[in-house]
């Protein structure tokens, strides 16, 4: 079989929206350049696309125009290797997923416990945080909202009373296992993070876990977040002004 045939019906068989890179055809064709000017030949007749360099993906074609690949597909390289969880989403991807803000961006930033220079990859700009923590299947959830609440301020389009409302209610459909894994995490995250936690805990009275995490606070420090109080009643007890 050639080799535009042969990855041809591979291609057939993937889903719109995967990316792929020339690697994924070493077993049906061991023949780099062949198979890469097959790729750049089917780009060039406009049933690929390439979303970087070494990189393709088989548009979801649309009354609108081609549709670009979800933030997931664009990065899974970055968040997996060999099966093993090395990174997870995070920012305004996530703040956008928790119903926080209906903004979107060309910025997708990736949480990793070693974080490397920025970079872009097509039309969008990867960025990295680090995350002290372990990163796995059963956290990364947690984490993306232990990153929102730390990351309140710059939330777009949106106050920080409004955002502490919005966790309040996800708050409470958390499990009480959900709740200890949330405090359980939070101890790697910056005070001011675990403050506003605590608040929220208490809000919605879970004294409990408000408890906890109140004695890992230096009781006379002060953490300014302008506005939390029209949504939580508690600010003053846990120093956030």
């Amino acid at each position: 079989m050639k080799t535009t045939d042969s990855i041809a019906n591979t291609i057939d068989r993937l889903p719109n929206g995967y990316v792929f890179t020339y690697t994924d055809f070493v077993n049906e064709v061991n023949k780099k350049e062949a198979v890469v000017k097959a790729l750049n030949r089917m780009v060039a007749a406009g049933k690929l696309s390439k979303l970087s360099k070494g990189k393709y993906y088989k548009p979801e074609k649309t009354v609108f125009g081609d549709l670009q690949p979800n933030q997931r597909e664009i990065v899974k390289d970055l968040l997996e290797v060999d099966r093993k969880i090395v990174g997870y989403l995070t920012g305004f991807s996530i703040y956008n997923q928790l119903g926080l803000t209906t903004q979107v961006s060309n910025t997708i930033e990736i949480g990793k416990n070693e974080i490397r220079p920025n970079f872009k990859r097509g039309k969008y700009n990867i960025s990295f945080i680090r995350q002290k923590n372990t990163i796995t299947k059963d956290t990364v959830p947690f984490l993306q909202i232990l990153d929102a609440i730390r990351n309140i301020r710059k939330i777009p389009d949106t106050w920080i009373s409004s955002a502490c409302m919005r966790f309040i209610a996800i708050f409470k459909d958390l499990t009480e296992k959900d709740r200890s894994t949330l405090v359980r995490l939070s101890q790697k995250y910056p005070p001011a993070t675990r403050a506003l936690l605590g608040a929220i805990f208490e809000e919605i009275g879970d004294n409990s876990f408000s408890n906890l995490l109140q004695k890992s606070l230096n009781p006379i420090t002060k953490y300014k977040l302008s506005g939390a109080n029209k949504a939580l009643s508690t600010t003053e007890k846990w120093n956030i002004v």
